[in-house]
């Protein structure tokens, strides 16, 4: 190991330890313990710990290696549509080593093509959407992040869309990435982000009447009595004791 490179085993200071952002970024809120519980059920061991959680923020010029490259190319091919890149990209961040664009949701569609078929780009492949709930970035509580893949020239970028939680819409990109159409439907299902446009957007996981969506951060962890096809299961606060 070189003398430029820390030992975690040996160095341990905040730039060191993983997950670690110091004063960058945009804070979204405090959290204590472990998985910021607060009713006493944190059993991690680490009830006082506090700490700042923060979304990165957008990178400064260099960002290195091909990550230049392809931000110069879709500001240049959004430019040569008409489209300022500043009304089309809100910030482009590189963090842990990976490129994420975040893209207005109303250039979304627009934006997801020109990477898709852009010769120098050629992100051929989208690999799927994620939702993410952060009910403390107030006017953006729901994300939804694209994984999107270069086959031809073997790179990986994100998109990152946000939307409030009083307007949970954005485009669907399932005319771009047909393979969007299932995990739009499972976002849709566990996060309630309506992906206007989808040719079939109804739940895949959940009953069609169920009431919520399960992954969001204030749905509840327990006692929600669950019914399927007639048969009455205890919530789980009813049917499991600990000692």
């Amino acid at each position: 190991m070189s003398d430029e490179t820390p030992n975690p085993d040996k160095d341990l200071s905040a730039q060191n330890l993983p997950g670690q952002r110091g004063d960058h970024g945009e804070e979204v809120r405090v959290q204590r313990g472990m998985f910021g519980a607060q009713s006493g059920g944190d059993t991690s061991g680490y009830g006082g710990l506090v700490r700042s959680i923060r979304l990165p923020g957008p990178a400064t010029r260099p960002y290195g290696g091909w990550f230049d490259e392809v931000a110069d190319e879709l500001e240049g091919a959004l430019e040569e549509q008409g489209l300022l890149p500043s009304s089309a990209i809100e910030k482009t961040v590189v963090d842990r080593g990976e490129l994420t664009f975040h893209v207005e949701r109303e250039h979304l569609v627009r934006t997801a093509r020109t990477l898709r078929d852009d010769p120098a780009l050629r992100f051929e492949l989208c690999t799927g959407v994620s939702g993410v709930h952060y009910p403390h970035d107030k006017g953006r509580e729901l994300h939804a992040v694209y994984h999107l893949r270069s086959l031809t020239h073997g790179r990986t970028v994100r998109l990152e869309v946000s939307a409030p939680d009083t307007d949970p819409r954005i485009p669907s990109l399932v005319a771009v990435y047909p393979t969007n159409d299932w995990h739009e439907r499972e976002t849709y299902d566990f996060f309630g982000i309506v992906f206007d446009g989808h040719p079939a957007l109804t739940r895949i996981m959940m009953p069609d009447d169920w009431q919520g969506h399960p992954q969001r951060k204030d749905y509840p962890l327990g006692g929600i009595a669950v019914e399927y096809k007639g048969a009455q299961i205890p919530a789980p606060d009813q049917r499991r004791s600990y000692s």
